[in-house]
């Protein structure tokens, strides 16, 4: 264990306080004919199973908006659609970081008596069910009408411009880049159900064609269809329920920084630098200590940025990292073993929560051929809408408490 304010977090409210006992997954990539609550309620139903429970146990549920849906209160849409009437609900939305922050509402609520088993429940169909109306008024939405839109700042711009900062003041290449989505696709030829298979090389990347500088079409996260689901309720629960493999959440933290991309505070340095920071103080552990992570990767450039954040490398250096075989297999920290939104599927924010499962499943011992040996601490880190909400959770088995 890592000397990380061991003592201290040992007595935080939070820490191994609650267990994940259910995770599940629709299809993803096109999924054809099926809604965004067709596909939350396939993984929901997966969850449920994988756990053990009928879903009349279910009393509380949290979820985001879809954008290929017209339901504004989604998680009171899907609870109707499901067939429960939950006593605590909310829908939420602080872009990409929205799945780190579902599993922490969940968790202070079931701490806090609001709710025994709470349900963490997204799905959204981009690519089969996203109309062009629904798409501009997202891509209008997403940046501030007066100062930013009328520029052509939406949100990819935003990555990009950050893209372009990293490599002018700490001479990241296109090729270090590139060498973010080769790596992931190679994650995700070992990943059943995963989007895009087919291997690529750094010249594949470099030659997919230019979306926004420095971005090639190959360095840009899917659009998918799918959705995911789990099961959250007490540590004390998870016992009586006598679940084989519990994963305990032992720290979450979040941070916002901005609105407007031009107050950004750096362009180079983003708020997963604190939420991580509190995250492993909550949980006692390290960045040294995670034996595989989930990071957010809308863009090549974010993954790199990221695992300098995040404390896996010194700022600057998320490059080399890259390219030196640091985020995969017999690496420092193995990332985004299923491929990412970069190859495995992107359906907002449901994609997010795909990382999630993937943490999960590994700390389970559930991977196959793609499993990290030995894994019993990860990380998540999702982000969104330019680097201004970020929110981490860290997760450990039994031996880790």
């Amino acid at each position: 264990m890592s000397a990380v304010s061991k003592s201290s977090a040992r007595n935080n409210s939070l820490r191994g306080k609650i267990a994940v006992i259910g995770i599940g997954m629709s299809p993803v990539g096109k999924v054809p004919g099926k809604s965004p609550l067709w596909l939350a309620a396939d993984a929901a139903k997966k969850a449920l199973a994988d756990a053990g429970i009928q879903k009349r146990e279910i009393d509380g549920v949290l979820s985001s908006h879809a954008m290929a849906s017209p339901f504004h209160r989604f998680s009171i849409a899907f609870s109707e659609y499901f067939g429960i009437q939950p006593t605590f609900s909310n829908t939420l939305q602080v872009s990409g970081a929205t799945a780190a922050t579902m599993f922490n509402i969940g968790a202070a609520a079931i701490h806090g008596g609001l709710a025994e088993t709470v349900l963490v429940v997204a799905g959204d169909s981009l690519l089969s069910g996203l109309t062009p109306e629904l798409a501009l008024r997202s891509l209008t939405e997403s940046r501030d009408q007066q100062y930013e839109m009328p520029f052509g700042i939406p949100v990819a711009n935003t990555f990009a411009m950050t893209a372009h900062r990293h490599m002018k003041e700490f001479g990241t290449t296109p090729e270090q880049l590139a060498q973010v989505a080769v790596t992931q696709r190679r994650h995700a030829s070992r990943t059943p159900g995963a989007q895009q298979t087919k291997p690529i090389t750094v010249d594949d990347v470099l030659n997919s064609g230019m979306v926004t500088t420095p971005y090639h079409k190959l360095d840009c996260s899917l659009i998918s269809d799918g959705g995911a689901a789990f099961v959250l309720t007490s540590a004390e629960r998870a016992k009586a329920l006598g679940i084989e493999r519990p994963v305990y959440l032992l720290g979450g933290a979040e941070c916002y920084t901005h609105e407007h991309l031009f107050l950004m505070p750096s362009l180079t340095t983003t708020g997963a630098v604190e939420s991580s920071r509190r995250a492993y103080a909550m949980a006692g552990y390290g960045a040294k200590d995670m034996d595989v992570a989930g990071v957010y990767d809308c863009f090549t450039g974010t993954v790199i940025m990221m695992l300098e954040d995040l404390g896996f490398c010194p700022k600057g250096e998320g490059g080399r990292f890259v390219a030196d075989g640091q985020m995969t297999y017999g690496g420092q920290i193995p990332s985004n073993t299923h491929g990412g939104l970069l190859s495995f599927a992107h359906s907002g924010i449901p994609g997010s929560l795909f990382h999630f499962h993937e943490v999960i499943a590994q700390l389970r011992g559930q991977c196959g051929e793609r499993q990290v040996a030995d894994a019993n601490l990860g990380l998540v880190h999702s982000l969104g809408a330019g680097f201004a909400t970020n929110a981490t959770t860290i997760f450990g088995t039994e031996r880790t408490l």
